[in-house]
Order: structure tokens, then C-alpha cells, then sequence
């Protein structure tokens, strides 16, 4: 008796030849489409995310290349109280300041950027305003002091006879329930500042307050965090004396 070929025996599988018939016609489409044919370009067309503030960065950087401002000068720097201090060039009449703040910045924010819009300047006195948005975030007074140190590091690696005054963080209506962390962050930069050579504190806490303890609501605008003229008048009169 004769057995039908079983596909072990040999018989041609007709789906294992449709394979390997079109077999070939797949490598010469690879190979003409390239290798990436079929595969989601997504991660390849992401733009990667700029870091923080990085185009108020290159604003500043624009507008150094066609007006830069004047070497060894003042320069004052930190977050939104340096950037709404609409006033401030007329508020230090005979000195040869300019201002570098961007908006919602915290201290980390300013060492990232020293070398861009702090150090390339050469100016002989920085005052900086910066740690009011750390605390509000969650940082530690600590961690304020920490990042004011690691500013002062990077300035006087390259610039060591460069003064650096820290202003105080001022008190505020909006960010009362900070005060004690205000306070400490306050002290230990004061500590830190007084063991330091070229490095200095400046109270523009205290004047903001009233001979209650309480914030002198008359010197900030109405969302009880930012300071109005008045606010500033205050500040330029402390800092006057510290030029």
C-alpha cells in the first residue's frame, strides 16, 4: 500500500514557499526605504524641553550684543523684585547700575545662569534678590543658604574682588505663613555673610514691617507680595547707603 508524502517526508509546504518567495522582494524594499522604514519617528522629532527661563536668557543675551551694558558697574539680580523694579536706575542716581532679574527664579535658577548674565559682565558689586520663590516652593532655609553660597563660589572663582550683597527676603501679606523659614534663611545668610570676605547682608527686612511686627501693607501692591514705588523708595533708601 502506498502512503501519501507526509510534510515530514519531504512534501512542499505551499505557505513556507510563499514565505521564502517573497522573501527577497522584502530585503530589496529595506533596502531602498532604509532601515528606519515603519518605525515612529516620535522620540526623533521631540524637541528637547529648554531648561527654565532659558529665553528670557537669550533676551538678555540679545540685548547685551547690541547695547552691553557698562563693565565693573552694579549689577542687580534675583528673581521678580529685581525685574518689576521699574525705577531702579533713577533710584541710584551717580552710580553706574543695571538690572538682570527674571520673574518666579529661584537661587538655583541664578547659579545656572552666572555664567551668562552674571560673571561675563565683570561688575564690581552684584546685589541679589533671590529666595522668596524657594521657600514658597518648599525649599529649606537651608537650602537657601546653600544655593547663596554656591553663587558666592562661582562669582569669586573668576571674580574675586567682585562684592556680593544679598537683600534680605522681604516679608510679605501673601507669604505670611513663611515668616519663621523667611527669618531663619534671613540669619543664616547674615552669619554666613559676616565670616566672609567681600560678601555682605542687607536689611531690607526690617523696614518693611511696622513697630507691631506687621507688614506695612502701604509699600506693596495688591496682591500683597510684590513691591509698589513706595515699596521700592523703602529699598533704595537701605541700599543707598550700602553702595
Amino acid at each position: 500500500m502506498t502512503l501519501a508524502p507526509t510534510r515530514a517526508q519531504g512534501r512542499p509546504s505551499h505557505r513556507g514557499w510563499g514565505r521564502r518567495a517573497l522573501l527577497p522582494w522584502i530585503l530589496l524594499l529595506t533596502a531602498l526605504l532604509g532601515p528606519g522604514v515603519g518605525l515612529a519617528p516620535a522620540a526623533a522629532a521631540e524637541k528637547p524641553a529648554s531648561p527654565p527661563f532659558e529665553e528670557e536668557i537669550l533676551r538678555f543675551e540679545a540685548a547685551d550684543a547690541t547695547n552691553p551694558p557698562p563693565r565693573h558697574a552694579i549689577l542687580f539680580t534675583g528673581s521678580s523684585s529685581i525685574r518689576l523694579w521699574a525705577s531702579l536706575v533713577t533710584d541710584f542716581p551717580g552710580h553706574p547700575v543695571f538690572g538682570r532679574g527674571f520673574g518666579g527664579s529661584h537661587m538655583s535658577d541664578l547659579n545656572r545662569y552666572a555664567s551668562r548674565i552674571v560673571i561675563p559682565y565683570e561688575p564690581r558689586h552684584i546685589l541679589v534678590y533671590e529666595g522668596d520663590n524657594d521657600l514658597a516652593a518648599g525649599k529649606t532655609p537651608e537650602e537657601v543658604a546653600a544655593g547663596f553660597r554656591e553663587f558666592v563660589r562661582q562669582v569669586h572663582a573668576t571674580l574675586p574682588l567682585a562684592r556680593i550683597s544679598y537683600i534680605a527676603i522681604k516679608p510679605s501679606r501673601a507669604r505670611w505663613g513663611l515668616l519663621p523659614k523667611i527669618r531663619e534663611a534671613n540669619s543664616r545668610i547674615r552669619r554666613y555673610a559676616f565670616g566672609h570676605r567681600h560678601v555682605d547682608y542687607i536689611d531690607t527686612f526690617t523696614p518693611m514691617l511696622d513697630r507691631h511686627g506687621k507688614v506695612r501693607e502701604e509699600l506693596y501692591r495688591e496682591d500683597g507680595l510684590h513691591l509698589n514705588p513706595e515699596g521700592y523708595r523703602v529699598w533704595a533708601g537701605v541700599i543707598r547707603r550700602k553702595l
